[in-house]
């Protein structure tokens, strides 16, 4: 006969959100799908540890919306599949699974950002290439 015993686990993620200038916009943050085949360890977020197996991606990444597929990847102001239109900034760090082609996250599509302070490099678009409504300090 076997004895079988509940385990239960919590995860707790503290973010870094000194980036986040207010919190205009962030009670408003629209769900979205990321893919998280275009994510890069160590730029957009924490490889996991033997202890903590998934990966986190960072609080403040700036996202663009895919065209062909509808789903949110790093902005990059050089691409031309839909990335180079700056949708909004990841509101909170999230976690998925090593091997995952997608997770959900927030999108801050409204607020005020400390561009300085984000975990990427970033230089604010132009308004012709964003449908985020960002007041930048």
């Amino acid at each position: 006969m076997s004895d079988y015993q509940v385990l239960t686990t919590a995860t707790t993620v503290t973010d870094d959100r000194t980036w986040l200038a207010s919190l205009d916009g962030v009670h408003e943050a629209q769900t979205v799908t990321v893919d998280t085949s275009k994510l890069a360890a160590g730029t957009h977020y924490t490889a996991g540890t033997q202890n903590q197996p998934r990966h986190i991606i960072k609080s403040g990444i700036p996202l663009g919306k895919i065209s062909a597929s509808g789903l949110y990847a790093p902005y990059n102001a050089a691409a031309s599949d839909g990335t180079q239109v700056l949708a909004g900034f990841l509101v909170a760090e999230t976690a998925f699974t090593p091997g995952s082609t997608k997770t959900a996250g927030a999108l801050l599509w409204r607020g005020e950002v400390q561009a300085s302070k984000l975990p990427v490099a970033f230089a604010p678009p132009a308004a012709a290439n964003t449908t985020a409504f960002i007041h930048y300090r």
